[in-house]
């Protein structure tokens, strides 16, 4: 596992189930450390992975989000559905506004993130994006290669900061 491999440790929503989950199981079956953060109403579905290395619960959704990019140092966006994209666009969000320097990657598995990219190629064309922000993101369809280009990013200036 390239995660583990490069003692680089794993943060995540801490559920079981899902593309996470099965992330989070193989992190840690290559001797990786894994870390949740899952909110008391998942705990009580009983949806919590509990074999992780640490799991934290708090109270909601804002909690878990907030205390995941704490512990971040990169984001690395896997094709998913409308939270997947809401915590994007959040992370995006906050980089544009100088809130963070951390960089942000979308692997791009099977060209799943194309057609939101050419929405971004419109933004800026329309002039709702700047070029800088669209730039700023690191897409690849390689996991290896999107941890080699983390190690290398420099945060763009924002107006901002």
């Amino acid at each position: 596992m390239t995660l583990a491999g490069r003692g680089i440790e794993l943060v995540y929503g801490g559920a079981r189930a899902g593309t996470m989950g099965v992330l989070a199981d193989a992190v840690l079956g290559a001797g990786g450390v894994v870390h949740g953060v899952i909110p008391q109403s998942l705990v009580d579905r009983e949806v919590a992975h509990t074999g992780l290395t640490s799991l934290k619960v708090v109270a909601n959704l804002h909690e878990r989000k907030a205390e995941m990019s704490a512990l971040a140092d990169a984001y690395l966006v896997l094709p998913g559905g409308a939270g997947t994209l809401e915590e994007f666009f959040e992370v995006w969000t906050w980089a544009q506004l100088g809130l963070h320097t951390k960089p942000i990657g979308l692997l791009d598995v099977g060209g799943y993130y194309q057609p939101m990219l050419r929405f971004f190629e419109n933004m800026s064309a329309e002039g709702f994006l700047v070029e800088t922000f669209r730039e700023m993101l690191i897409v690849t369809t390689d996991l290896a290669e999107a941890l080699d280009r983390f190690t290398e990013y420099h945060p763009p200036r924002t107006k901002w900061t």
